[in-house]
Formats: C-alpha cells, sequence, structure tokens
C-alpha cells in the first residue's frame, strides 16, 4: 500500500528546545514516520539531528534560495484592526507581560513583503522574542516557497508559530492542512481574545480541515471562544517516551510533594502553596518542590515566606530533563493544580516512576490517567485531604500508583499516531 505523503511543520524540536511542544512534536515524528512518509520543516535544526524515515530540513541550514516576494492569502487585512501586541511573544506567553501601542497599518491584496532575490532564513539566536511575529510570517513565506516543487499529501502543522504556513501552503496547493493544537491562546492568556495570536489560531482553524487538540478540554475550547465546527475536531492525547524508572535517596527523612511545571497562572502554583499550608499544619514531615520558572516564581517565595512555610518548601528554578527525573525518582506524591491545562504531560511522566498524582479535574491528562486522584483546581481543601491520605497511608499511594500503570499502555505515541493516521485517511478518502 502507497504510504501517506505528509509534510509536517514545526517550531521546537530537540536538542534546541526541550519544551513540552519540542517534545511532543519529536515523539510524534518517531512514531508517525513508521506509517507515513514525514518531511519535518523546521526554522532551527542542528545539523547533528538525525531520525530514521524523517526527512528533517532546517531552514537555518539551507542554502541562499529565491523566494517570492508575495503571500498568496489575504489574511493580513483581517488583521488591520488589531492594535496591541505583547513586546516579548513566546509560545506560552502571559498577560502579565508589557503591552505596547502599535499604529494600525492598512493593507491590501496587492501589497508584498519586501525581499531581496536570494535570501538566506533564520540566521538567530532564539526561536522566541521582541521579533517573534516576524519570524512567523518569515517562517510561513520561506517553507511555502521551499516546498511548493514537492510531493506532499497532508500539511500537518504544530501550534500558532507554523498554521500561518500551514494555511499559505494550502491556498497555493489545495492540499488538505491538519492543525494539531498543544495549546491555545484563550486559554493561556485567561480567556483573552485581543491578541493577534488569538486571530491566527481562529483564522488558521477555520481554513484548515481537520484539527487535533492534544484533549477533549481543549477541542471544546475551540468550539465554544472560536467558534470552530465540531465535525472538524479530533481529539489526539499525547503519549510519553517510555522511560526506565528508578529510585534515588532522599537527602532528608521528610517525604516530598512535587509541582512540576511553568510558575504562571495557568499552572495553579499558587493553590500549590496553599496545599502546602494545609497539609503541613496536619503533617509536618513533607516538603513540597516547585521546579520550573515563570512569571509568577518570585510572588510565590514570597508568599511562602508569609505562610512561614520555611525549610519545608523549596523553588528550584528551571531544571533539566536529568535533573527532572531525579526528582521523580524520589517524589511520593506529584500535584498539578493546572486552572486551565491543555493536557498535562508531566502527570503521565510522574506515572512513569510510580509517583501518585492528584490532577486538576481542569486538565487533558484527567482524560486518560484514570488512576490519579482529581480535584478542581480551586478546591484547595480536597487537594490537600487526596496528599494527606497518600502521605500517610502507603498500601493507599501504591493502589493509586498501580492503577495508573494500566493507562500508561494507552498513553503511547504509537496509539497517538495510528488516530492521526486515520484521519489522513479520512480527508485523501
Amino acid at each position: 500500500m502507497k504510504k501517506t505523503k505528509v509534510l509536517m511543520l514545526g517550531w521546537e524540536f530537540p536538542p534546541i528546545i526541550n519544551g513540552g511542544l519540542g517534545v511532543a512534536c519529536l515523539g510524534l515524528s518517531k512514531a508517525l514516520s513508521k506509517q507515513v512518509e514525514l518531511t519535518l520543516i523546521l526554522p532551527k535544526s542542528d545539523p547533528s539531528i538525525a531520525l530514521n524515515l524523517v526527512d528533517i530540513i532546517g531552514l537555518n541550514q539551507q542554502e541562499r534560495i529565491r523566494i517570492r516576494e508575495d503571500f498568496q492569502t489575504n489574511f493580513y487585512e483581517e488583521l488591520e484592526n488589531v492594535y496591541t501586541l505583547p513586546t516579548t511573544i513566546a509560545p506560552y506567553q502571559t498577560i502579565t507581560e508589557t503591552q505596547v501601542k502599535t499604529k494600525q497599518v492598512k493593507k491590501s491584496k496587492k501589497q508584498k513583503i519586501v525581499r531581496s532575490e536570494f535570501y538566506k532564513p533564520f540566521e538567530l539566536e532564539n526561536l522566541y522574542g521582541n521579533d517573534t511575529i516576524q519570524k512567523v510570517i518569515e517562517y510561513a513565506t520561506v517553507s511555502a516557497d521551499l516546498c511548493m516543487e514537492w510531493d506532499f499529501d497532508v500539511i500537518h502543522c504544530h501550534d500558532w508559530m507554523t498554521m500561518l504556513a500551514g494555511v499559505e501552503i494550502k491556498q497555493r496547493t489545495g492540499k488538505p492542512l491538519v492543525l494539531h493544537v498543544h495549546s491555545l491562546e484563550y486559554d493561556r492568556n485567561q480567556g483573552n481574545t485581543d491578541s493577534w495570536v488569538y486571530q491566527v489560531e481562529k483564522h488558521a482553524m477555520e481554513q484548515a480541515d481537520a484539527i487535533l487538540p492534544v484533549s477533549n478540554y481543549t477541542g471544546n475550547i475551540a468550539v465554544a471562544h472560536y467558534g470552530i465546527n465540531p465535525r472538524k475536531i479530533h481529539s489526539v492525547h499525547n503519549g510519553v517516551e517510555k522511560v526506565i524508572p528508578y529510585k534515588v535517596d532522599k537527602p532528608f527523612p521528610e517525604k516530598i510533594v512535587l509541582f512540576i511545571g511553568r510558575v504562571t497562572h495557568q499552572k495553579g502554583p499558587e493553590y500549590f502553596v496553599e496545599v502546602a499550608s494545609k497539609v503541613l499544619q496536619e503533617y509536618p514531615l513533607a516538603r513540597f518542590v516547585v521546579a520550573g520558572t515563570g512569571d509568577k516564581l518570585k510572588e510565590l517565595i514570597e508568599t511562602g515566606a508569609h505562610k512561614h512555610l520555611g525549610l519545608n518548601i523549596h523553588f528550584t528554578g528551571f531544571l533539566s530533563k536529568e535533573k527532572i527525573h531525579d526528582l521523580l525518582a524520589m517524589a511520593d506524591v506529584y500535584c498539578m493544580p493546572s486552572v486551565s491545562e491543555p493536557f498535562g504531560l508531566s502527570a503521565l511522566e510522574a506515572a512513569q516512576f510510580g509517583v501518585p498524582c492528584v490532577v486538576s479535574k481542569q486538565s487533558g491528562v484527567s482524560e486518560v490517567l484514570m488512576g490519579a486522584l482529581k480535584v478542581d483546581f480551586w478546591d484547595v481543601d480536597k487537594m490537600a485531604h487526596y496528599i494527606l491520605m497518600l502521605l500517610k497511608d502507603p498500601t493507599f499511594a501504591k493502589t493509586i500508583s498501580e492503577n495508573a500503570q494500566f493507562d500508561l499502555e494507552y498513553c503511547t505515541w504509537e496509539n497517538a499516531a495510528i488516530e492521526i493516521q486515520e484521519v489522513y485517511k479520512k480527508l485523501l478518502a
């Protein structure tokens, strides 16, 4: 049987960035390449990257190429009334960042993006920063021109940074467009719809032939807050790379309750500190560890001091994957109190290490990790109660941990790839 030829558009990819988006793109590429012919275009790739069966194209590694000077899409006209942009745009920005006003720019269908005839793209240090929007537009222009002579059946994009490129390539080629949605602006920025990123996401989802949110939770946001036709939506839960679990001796006798993630409002770290305060009143032989960094970190440290948590709460800052695994290897409970979580891969990683999990009901991972204890993010009393049960009763903790092992058998990138392949088949039928 002839394999489907997939043009995949990614933004992050290890080892350049090891964030959740990059890890997901890597895991999915490995699994999907066993079923389809996969070409992956990245704005920046490491020359040492090599995956069997995946043709990786890093725009920063290309020779000088001739590109077209105009976009086929007239979408930029639709952005005329967007006035406010963050000074620094990252894939998971927060609305607390400084805002700057920009002048309204009128655009017409005939307006051209001025470039020289020959251009070497993406000679850049960082994929994010105060010129992220320009980079996103540039990526769309260059990648669209680069692939015009290629033979492919489906376009597959990952998150908003590659959506403009996907729409552009679809409009030029007529090929079906699949959007893999790992996170949405509405979700990240607490309901904000007045941003360039939101408009890009909405436009792209309207143009797409199929949308693959990483959870039903995220799919429902696309329907309710972007007005997307639910028939387009096919939820595909994330997988997790298999690891061999191990144990590490703690440097202290107390039990560890662990939080891993960006220290932003979306992840609910303030609820974690509140829960810590309640648990320690009844069970002082515990330590709470916050592994990660973000705009709430300073505030969180001050809150911990105000609540006199002292040596019972630790803030590690950013940690490498290896250090995170070491923390999981010594943790007794994993807590994910996210206010809004598209998926929550860290909970699966904790389950792999046999750590019993307490997770927010407002998360995608709660749909697949049946062996976790689930609670509304705001219900700190119930969250504290669950954690106390796990800390005090080793038999109960072991039962919760063992139940989660059955769920991990489903949560693989191979299963995600099978579901995606079925979507491809329907689009090409």
